[in-house]
């Protein structure tokens, strides 16, 4: 079994993470980080090499909190962090990478189809070929 667990250092993707690893110890648990390209930045005219390394660079502490995280629970994570728009991008992994359930972290902002997921959380459960469970 593979699970997606995307995370954002949010509270929400925490709990995502930390339920995903209860509920499945012995799955390959994925942390999937979304890099969202900034338009206009001079980011985004970086070489791949030059985008890659910022990534690490951004990515380095979360990645270390979801190892310690999951280590917590007895679990080794993958880590694996990539360019574009959130729910998109979580979608598309899914699909591309055989993954067999997504945990994600809910994020009430704004709007009323937003009260309880957040646009993101929103996004995943409406386009996921997988079963999602959401957590808050």
């Amino acid at each position: 079994m593979h699970v997606l667990v995307p995370v954002d250092d949010s509270d929400p993707s925490w709990a995502a993470l930390a339920l995903a690893c209860e509920t499945y110890p012995d799955a390959r648990i994925t942390a999937l980080h979304v890099l969202e390209p900034i338009h206009g930045e001079p980011a985004m005219w970086l070489s791949e090499d030059q985008r890659e390394a910022a990534a690490a660079e951004e990515t380095g502490e979360l990645f270390a909190e979801v190892n310690a995280t999951a280590s917590e629970y007895g679990v080794t994570v993958e880590t694996e962090s990539v360019y574009g728009t959130p729910a998109r991008t979580i979608v598309n992994y899914t699909e591309e990478e055989d993954v067999d359930h997504v945990f994600v972290g809910s994020h009430g902002r704004t709007g009323v189809s937003r009260v309880l997921l957040g646009s993101v959380a929103e996004g995943v459960v409406r386009r996921s070929p997988v079963p999602v469970t959401v957590a808050r």
